[in-house]
């Protein structure tokens, strides 16, 4: 079998056989496979599409590149949430928290940013000593004593995704559905959860640009999970404009431990209580969601997600003191604000172009062996809604000496809309696409 006669067939709109998609992947497994061999494949996949079934057997392979988890002695069964990728989204670091704290177990396995999104782990190693590297021991403990951890792929959980999630980050060919499919819930299913709630977004900063497309990923990727034995259940969310008010990785830990503090934008925990109320009846805890989500408040309220929290970042070897001062989170010296052309109403923040410019301030990777910056970002001033006097700050970039900034005020300006009249916007929850 030979890899060029895969990618021929692929690229001329053919399909691909059980035996030949494992090839595949024991090719990127085991590095026989060249990169330049990869990347080809994954562009005639992202240009050709592949069939549910192929989809399917891609999963299963890449699940089976590595060990599938198991879980013994806990008393509930354990649970994740994930989201497609947005901008601002950091919603994993307080959801996590409140579900844990409501008695759910959430061993959550994420992901390094993505094109113009963040990634999850980016922001918790923004987190001084923050460990995101644990071993499958250290894993199986935090999850029996803290109840909760925040961590990436092993090197035993689907090994094959590793170097796959790497390449299409490079080369253009993320938003694929039969490839966000496989690379989402062969982590998911190897990592050993019983039950798995997924955000899927959708909008100008997603990669799902319309709810059609996102409404079929999010069927594709429930259909995966519930073949292979997960309680899986997803929710459609807007992604037009940055979710909350900040961008970047420290920025966004700060954002989200003013949301554990009850002190967050409200769009933020709107979102992150009803995931964690959905993560609550998904696994068992509770048998409805109103009652869900008045649980998941009440830790909220009482500041019990916060102390979970805290314990998750110590049991990682990060700080627990950042939760009480921020000086302790890395931060960019300079600031520049970007401002309305004219007075009016911010009709929109273009997600994308906002995504990009923190990409080029250095929050994000442009190539593989890009380091992050965790202190730079994006500030939103003036939200989608909001009325701006002309030339009034509705950006503020923070940002390190001017690095990125020739590159992230075009974009940024480019995505500050104004309108004479309010804007309409739609509702942050579109849909919902329960399991079974």
């Amino acid at each position: 079998m030979r890899a060029v006669d895969l990618i021929r067939r692929k690229r001329d709109g053919g399909t691909l056989d059980r035996a030949e998609i494992d090839f595949f992947i024991a090719g990127i497994t085991d590095l026989s496979l060249p990169d330049y061999q990869a990347a080809a494949l994954l562009m005639a996949i992202f240009l050709r599409g592949m069939t549910m079934e192929e989809t399917a057997w891609l999963t299963e392979a890449m699940v089976a590149s590595g060990v599938r988890m198991a879980y013994t002695g806990l008393d509930r069964t354990p649970v994740d949430k994930h989201s497609t990728g947005g901008v601002g989204d950091k919603t994993s670091l307080i959801l996590a928290p409140l579900a844990t704290a409501c008695g759910a177990r959430v061993p959550m396995m994420s992901g390094r940013g993505l094109g113009h999104t963040g990634g999850t782990l980016d922001k918790l190693e923004a987190i001084p000593g923050f460990r995101t590297a644990l071993s499958l021991a250290e894993l199986r403990a935090a999850l029996t004593d803290v109840g909760c951890a925040l961590v990436g792929q092993t090197s035993e959980i689907a090994p094959a995704d590793r170097r796959l999630y790497a390449l299409r980050d490079v080369t253009g060919t993320v938003e694929s559905i039969p490839l966000i499919c496989a690379s989402i819930m062969s982590k998911k299913i190897a990592e050993g959860i019983g039950a798995l709630v997924l955000d899927v977004k959708t909008g100008a900063g997603a990669f799902m640009k319309t709810v059609d497309d996102s409404r079929r990923l999010a069927r594709s990727l429930v259909a995966i999970g519930e073949a292979a034995g997960v309680r899986t259940e997803a929710v459609i969310t807007s992604m037009d404009s940055p979710l909350g008010r900040m961008v970047g990785n420290s920025l966004e830990v700060i954002e989200s431990i003013e949301t554990l503090k009850g002190n967050g934008p409200a769009d933020v925990e709107e979102l992150a209580v009803l995931l964690a109320a959905r993560m609550l009846v998904a696994s068992g805890v509770e048998t409805g969601e109103p009652a869900a989500e008045v649980r998941v408040r009440a830790a909220l309220a009482s500041g019990a997600g916060l102390d979970v929290f805290r314990r998750v970042i110590e049991r990682q070897g990060g700080d627990p003191r950042v939760a009480d001062d921020y000086g302790r989170l890395p931060s960019a010296p300079d600031r520049r604000a970007v401002c309305a052309p004219r007075a009016g109403y911010v009709a929109a923040l273009e997600a994308e172009g906002v995504g990009r410019a923190a990409v080029a301030l250095g929050a994000g990777r442009a190539r593989l062996d890009d380091r992050i910056d965790p202190g730079v970002g994006v500030e939103v001033l003036l939200p989608p809604g909001a009325q701006a006097a002309a030339n009034e700050p509705v950006l503020m970039v923070h940002h390190r000496g001017g690095h990125g900034l020739a590159d992230a005020l075009p974009l940024l300006e480019r995505a500050i809309v104004i309108s004479d009249r309010p804007p309409s916007t739609r509702p942050l929850v579109i849909e919902r696409i329960l399991h079974g």
